[in-house]
């Protein structure tokens, strides 16, 4: 099961809670029932709105969270938290609550679910986002290693740059639907398909067939050394692809 499955799975799952911890907030005789159920619930569900509602998490949150800067328990301001502890309303002139504790913690809990079902539509999203940022961190590690590299071996520091320009370029053939034949293309094999699928013109595939001729330079042996300039212009022409061959 991929991440996608298994947080479609999981938020499928917190949202079939809510009959149960809905009866539960109802109830008047089991606080310990609804506290046990809602904190194992509550858990779950703020690490989900954390990842995918990052602008919805402070929100999510306060339908629990009592607020440290309340200075008068009203019905607006009455959250999860309160009836967990116990804490109840102030009586009217007749002996009565002032509001229905219970009434209150359904609110807020459908409030929660709202936001629960809300975010089914950002899963993919998400995860290219955060798939996208650890594919950046790798290439940025990648080619900062590849210029140490070229203190100890031109052709090492050269081939881990290509390396980097065949990874790269893979992803965006993937990300634009590019049919490659080969199984495990180089970058001549991928450079060819991407222009003639428009991902980019004819200046950028010169550049990506140059750096492919350094890249071959460096990762055959019986071939002349490559030179530092080479190995610099290799570097530089992979940090700028990266970024700007999307």
């Amino acid at each position: 099961m991929n991440s996608k499955e298994e947080l479609k799975l999981e938020l499928e799952t917190l949202i079939n809670e809510r009959k149960q911890l809905l009866k539960l907030a109802k109830s008047i005789d089991d606080l310990i029932g609804f506290n046990r159920s809602y904190q194992s619930w509550f858990t779950r569900s703020v690490q989900i709105v954390s990842t995918l509602a990052s602008d919805r998490f402070e929100e999510f949150k306060s339908y629990y969270l009592i607020d440290p800067k309340r200075k008068l328990l009203d019905a607006s301001n009455y959250v999860i938290q309160d009836y967990i502890k116990g804490i109840s309303p102030r009586n009217d002139l007749y002996g009565n609550p002032i509001f229905d504790i219970h009434n209150i913690v359904m609110i807020r809990l459908m409030n929660q679910f709202h936001i629960l079902e809300s975010l089914s539509s950002r899963i993919e999203g998400v995860l290219a986002h955060i798939e996208g940022s650890l594919a950046a961190d790798i290439v940025d590690a990648e080619i900062a290693t590849a210029k140490t590299l070229k203190k100890t071996s031109l052709r090492a520091a050269g081939a881990l740059a290509g390396v980097v320009l065949e990874s790269h370029l893979q992803r965006v053939a993937s990300h634009h639907g590019v049919k490659i034949s080969k199984a495990n293309p180089t970058v001549g094999d991928l450079n060819d398909p991407l222009k003639q699928a428009g991902v980019y013109d004819v200046p950028t595939w010169r550049k990506v067939q140059f750096l492919a001729d350094i890249r071959n330079l460096c990762t055959h042996k019986k071939t002349d050394e490559p030179t530092k300039d080479q190995v610099d212009e290799m570097i530089d022409g992979v940090n700028w692809a990266v970024k700007n061959i999307l």
